[in-house]
């Protein structure tokens, strides 16, 4: 049977930072080692797709704080497509480490684009604090993530 998915539009404004999060297909944790990849994959394209502030791997979903550079053309690189290239990568990357197959990442993900700078160091401080909340880290200093 085909089922049709509608995917949500996802709003960008250029010079606008996006935050981003995406989850994990299932609820099952993802063990250290993939996260590890996880976070190699979101770098991957750092200086070259987009300018990435801030991302944080947590166990079942990741936040990310990037904005959208552009292309040769001078347009901005899709949200859509950046993300593809994280989620592909890093699913191929942790099939591989795991000896499993299929898909990772929920299909859909959340961005709301940031309107101020005051809103950029709030959504700074949310992904540093997200691992100490969560009890996974006493400091964020402790959290294995970049920005």
């Amino acid at each position: 049977m085909y089922e049709y998915r509608r995917m949500l539009p996802h709003y960008q404004k250029a010079g606008r930072a996006v935050f981003v999060t995406f989850c994990k297909g299932n609820s099952e944790p993802f063990p250290p080692e993939a996260r590890n990849l996880v976070l190699q994959s979101c770098l991957h394209d750092h200086k070259k797709r987009y300018q990435l502030h801030a991302a944080v791997v947590m166990p079942e979903h990741v936040h990310l704080l990037l904005n959208p550079l552009c292309d040769e053309r001078g347009w901005p690189y899709g949200l859509p497509a950046i993300l593809k290239l994280i989620k592909g990568s890093s699913a191929q990357r942790i099939n591989k480490l795991l000896g499993s197959s299929g898909p990772i990442w929920q299909e859909e993900s959340f961005d709301h684009v940031l309107r101020s700078q005051e809103s950029l160091e709030e959504k700074l401080e949310y992904i540093r604090q997200n691992p100490v909340r969560r009890g996974l880290v006493k400091t964020q200093r402790n959290t294995r993530g970049f920005g």
